[in-house]
């Protein structure tokens, strides 16, 4: 057996919440060290959970402990933040978007070919039970030849327009629900199904200002800020599965959609219909069930696959698929091999954000 891997965490939201929490419990990984430019943020953090930090990146590059990084800032300096990390030879584990348009993608996928390097992407609905469950059945035949596949994922976590503008509200940051829902919905649907071949889209800003964090009021409203980044994302696509045939795709996306239904993926075959969903706004994980229809009769509830299990469960549903997505880029590291999810996976995904932003995309046109 190979020694964990030694992984700094960059980034102190979701790395600290749910990465750190991850490396801890995962057998293959151990975390050395945290990183963060806000002294005071890191001081608190390191003193909280026992670890080292650095405030400057390139002392945390330097330190001789750390053999990979996880890299879980705000989309805007990831892709330079990762670029410094492969040149300094660390493998990466990169939270999405991993840059703000497809080329800084394809960028750093080559830099890392070149290095010998592997990068994983936390596309952690890969790693959810059910949802391995229902890519086995598709891939096992059982649908048939697929005719429409439809996903909902309708949120509110931004519905509430007293939230403080910050940089999701910005798409030269990164912002929007493309880069924050439609980066996992779209590589759920090219893993189920196939890459995308072409799209068309519909943007729309739904709460068009944000207050100001911090500021002093000047007026009834307030200060306030201008948000330019998309709360909803109507998208029709083309898939091309691997036998080339094209299969027609909906996807509607939505961060303030209040009471929305959540998370609903629909594929419709010649032979059987699968539905897979959970209306559990709380937890991005908890809560999906697995339907299929036969030969016309009603959707029937599937039991979940035990063998597909999580070996342990946390309050917080996130941290059990991104450990086990762990688990598999320590294995792909210490066995020399490519990762997937990987920057593979992420440049197809954000294409398709970079199409939706365009209005269209097309693969003949490339």
């Amino acid at each position: 057996m190979s020694a964990p891997l030694k992984v700094a965490v960059a980034g102190l939201g979701f790395g600290e919440k749910v990465h750190l929490a991850a490396l801890r419990a995962c057998p293959d990984t151990e975390p050395v060290a945290l990183w963060h430019p806000r002294p005071e943020r890191l001081e608190s953090a390191c003193r909280q959970q026992e670890l080292p930090g650095h405030n400057d990146f390139d002392g945390l590059l330097a330190d001789p402990a750390v053999e990979a990084i996880v890299i879980a800032t705000p989309p805007a300096p990831r892709f330079g933040l990762a670029r410094r990390a492969l040149e300094a030879g660390k493998h990466l584990l990169l939270e999405k978007p991993v840059g703000l348009n497809s080329q800084e993608v394809a960028e750093l996928q080559r830099l890392a070919i070149g290095l010998g390097l592997t990068v994983a992407v936390d596309f952690e609905y890969r790693a959810v039970p059910l949802f391995q469950q229902l890519a086995a059945l598709v891939k096992s035949g059982a649908l048939g030849e697929l005719y429409l596949v439809k996903l909902d994922w309708l949120m509110g976590s931004r519905a509430d327009a007293s939230r403080p503008w910050n940089w999701y509200s910005q798409v030269s940051e990164g912002g929007g629900v493309l880069g924050s829902l439609g980066t996992h919905a779209f590589d759920t649907l090219h893993w189920l199904v196939g890459p995308t071949s072409s799209l068309r889209s519909q943007l729309h800003t739904a709460i068009r200002q944000r207050p100001i964090p911090d500021a002093q009021p000047s007026g009834p409203g307030g200060q306030m800020a201008t948000v330019d980044a998309e709360d909803i994302a109507l998208v029709q696509m083309e898939l091309e599965t691997c036998q080339g045939h094209m299969v027609p795709a909906q996807l509607n996306l939505g961060a303030v959609t209040r009471q929305g239904r959540g998370y609903w993926i629909e594929l419709y075959g010649s032979e059987a219909t699968a539905v897979l969903g959970s209306s559990n706004q709380a937890d991005y994980v908890h809560g999906f069930g697995l339907w299929l229809a036969q030969n016309g009769e009603p959707l029937r509830p599937l039991e979940a696959d035990p063998a597909l299990r999580f070996g342990r469960a946390w309050e917080d549903g996130r941290i059990a698929p991104v450990e086990r997505l762990q688990g598999w880029w320590s294995a792909a590291i210490r066995e020399g091999r490519p990762m997937v999810p990987g920057l593979g996976e992420a440049f197809l995904s954000q294409r398709c954000c970079d199409w939706s932003r365009k209005g269209f995309g097309d693969t003949q046109t490339l």
